[in-house]
């Protein structure tokens, strides 16, 4: 069995972002096809989309998993299902959005996977918590997440005032 690093982005801006998350995280913890999971503190940024919904809270798991870029996605899209996630409108409000950011050294530009997830490299909610757990990680063709989290600023992003432990 082969085991692969990848990282996948959390947030949530409805129905307790925070124990949405944490909800997230127990579930990844619990499969037998995901080990070593990390995660970091929990930032609250301004919706990307339409401004008239709550800010996000944001994190970043890193983890090691025999599942293909494709399974583990269709895993993340259970998981979003399972909390009642609605794909009505492009940057709206979410119960729980998961996003497979990378997956070991792979890149695909089909319309259900794009590795490295698109806009990566320039969004400081995703950037600043990956920084905090792979800050060597080399997105493949956009360069070392330190850096790109150094060039894009913090755009607003504060650090949640209570997510002190590395456990989300």
């Amino acid at each position: 069995m082969r085991w692969e690093s990848a990282y996948v982005g959390l947030g949530s801006n409805l129905d307790d972002p925070r124990g949405q998350i944490r909800w997230a995280v127990a579930k990844l913890k619990q499969r037998p096809d995901i080990r070593s999971l990390s995660c970091s503190g929990i930032y609250v940024s301004a919706p990307m989309g339409p401004q008239d919904q709550p800010d996000y809270l944001n994190a970043v798991c890193g983890l090691l998993t025999s599942l293909t870029a494709a399974d583990l996605l269709g895993v993340l899209h259970e998981q979003e299902e399972q909390r009642g996630r609605q794909r009505n409108e492009r940057w709206g409000p979410r119960t729980l959005d998961l996003d497979l950011l990378v997956y070991g050294r792979e890149r695909s530009d089909c319309d259900k996977l794009m590795l490295p997830h698109p806009g990566v490299h320039e969004r400081s909610f995703v950037l600043y918590p990956l920084a905090e757990i792979a800050p060597t990680l080399e997105i493949p063709g956009r360069g070392r997440v330190s850096q790109l989290a150094a060039a894009c600023g913090r755009q607003g992003l504060k650090r949640y005032a209570d997510a002190g432990d590395n456990n989300t």
